[in-house]
């Protein structure tokens, strides 16, 4: 094995499963039928869909087979930035797996779930103290959805004192969400560019603050890994203006504990359970992006909220402010027992230490890698450090390239050309979840790859070579997309 290789999938092809099927075979019984067999009406009656036939054990190995060929946080380092694809504790998935929470039926009475609703009133808690804010939504079922219920709270905070605003300030180094979820609300997304290091500065904030305005989207630490060192300010000119600050806590695993975003002057801050709190990220499943808002703002808040009446928990859509309800069902219910059970098990002193200990590892990488790539801003960083392809580009070597062959060597790329304020930009960041041996071999192969630029540049132009398939053509692969196998027989 290379003494550089992080991790190594299995390499090697699988067959669609109409490949593998053979006519009669079967991996499912049907249940004895308890009524009298009527044929289907002539309307109903359609040709049977082409499905591959397959055993239990055959279609158990092919789709165990194809998670073997996945990199994901439990078989290497998976230094997306701006992602926090940190290790998830499996005690949390023991919590979660627990039988009250994981066979609940979501139309049980409340009488029936009410520990299901004291786990959802504790988190809300838990979470306003952490950040500082006064009251806490679980409802968003992400965290774009976190942004859209903050921007819809924001037009009802503003339709609810007579003033139509129009405009929201976004910062150049804010998250790519933010402007969609202000014009999903009729908002106008103001583009406001940040200084020469990296930060905004509150004059920029200033000359485009007016009573047109209803307010700022902030990201901090902001996308380059930079904290906002003028948050207080900015916000006393947001304030003065009548508008709203708004936080999107997509990084806060770099601040907890640290920073109390409402002394700071935020208003509304959504948070990310599958970044600072360790529940699963990825795949399209559930996800949690609670909003947590202050006191003034709590009226508008989704419904229905969990109340504590006379000893016992219950739903209650008794807010006639509120903006209403985000979704029908808790379908991501498992995922809040998760970011429960990890806040519960790491505690206070932890979950501060988690984040001295993300930011330690990024600026351990920020110096270690300097060398060899050019820093969008050297100068300490916060969770993730941010370089660009400077120095290769002249050689005919471009940070996809780089990305693409560090899949030879074990490990997930980083998140590439993101921020848009870097050309070329390699956005880094470690967690607190990697050990410094881990870092080092991280280390080890970015040195190696800005070595082979300068000496085989075209063994990164051809990169991967090591993986089950080679370059793709990713702009054919997004614009002309194959969703879906088909058996042999099909044109």
């Amino acid at each position: 094995m290379n003494p550089l290789q992080a991790a190594t999938g299995l390499v090697f092809e699988e067959p669609l499963l109409w490949e593998r099927g053979r006519n009669g075979r079967t991996g499912f019984s049907m249940p004895r039928r308890d009524v009298e067999e009527t044929p289907l009406p002539q309307e109903l009656s359609v040709e049977p869909p082409d499905l591959p036939e397959l055993s239990e054990v055959d279609l158990v190995r092919h789709y165990v087979r194809l998670s073997q060929w996945n990199v994901a946080v439990d078989t290497a380092m998976y230094p997306l930035g701006s992602c926090t694809m940190k290790y998830n504790p499996k005690t949390n998935e023991r919590q979660a797996a627990l039988p009250g929470f994981a066979l609940a039926h979501p139309l049980l009475p409340e009488s029936l779930c009410q520990g299901a609703l004291e786990l959802i009133a504790a988190l809300e808690c838990l979470l306003a103290e952490i950040t500082g804010l006064d009251a806490v939504t679980l409802q968003p079922g992400a965290g774009a959805q976190g942004e859209l219920a903050g921007m819809l709270i924001f037009h009802a905070y503003h339709r609810r004192r007579g003033r139509v605003r129009s405009k929201i300030l976004v910062p150049d180094t804010a998250h790519g969400t933010n402007p969609a979820s202000a014009a999903l609300c009729g908002y106008t997304a103001v583009p406001v560019a940040s200084g020469g290091r990296g930060i905004l500065e509150p004059q920029a904030v200033a000359a485009l603050m007016d009573e047109q305005t209803a307010g700022i989207m902030l990201t901090n630490p902001n996308t380059l890994g930079l904290f906002e060192e003028h948050v207080a300010e900015i916000a006393r000119i947001v304030h003065e203006k009548g508008g709203l600050v708004y936080g999107d806590g997509a990084n806060m695993n770099a601040v907890l504990g640290r920073v109390d975003m409402g002394r700071i002057g935020v208003d509304v801050l959504h948070l990310n359970l599958h970044k600072t709190f360790s529940t699963p990220h990825g795949g399209g499943g559930p996800g949690a992006g609670p909003l947590c808002v202050k006191r003034e703002l709590e009226p508008f808040l989704p419904v229905p909220r969990v109340v504590h009446r006379e000893g016992r928990f219950a739903w209650s859509e008794d807010f006639p402010l509120s903006i209403g309800k985000l979704q029908a069902f808790w379908g991501n219910f498992g995922v809040l027992v998760r970011a429960y059970s990890y806040i519960l098990s790491m505690g206070a002193a932890n979950l501060e230490q988690a984040s001295r200990l993300a930011v330690l590892n990024a600026n351990y990488l920020r110096v270690g890698l300097r060398e060899h790539y050019a820093p969008a801003h050297d100068r300490p960083c916060m969770h993730e450090c941010v370089f660009s392809d400077a120095r290769q580009r002249p050689l005919g070597v471009t940070t996809l390239d780089i990305a693409k062959r560090l899949m030879d060597y074990g490990f997930h790329p980083p998140t590439v050309y993101f921020p848009l304020v870097v050309p070329g930009a390699l956005m880094i960041e470690p967690t607190e979840t990697e050990s410094k041996e881990m870092l080092d071999l991280f280390l080890a192969a970015m040195a190696a790859i800005a070595r082979e630029a300068r000496e085989d540049p075209e063994r990164l132009r051809t990169a991967p070579t090591r993986c089950l398939r080679r370059r793709l053509d990713e702009v054919a692969a997004a614009r002309k997309p194959t969703l879906t196998g088909r058996p042999p027989s099909a044109p």
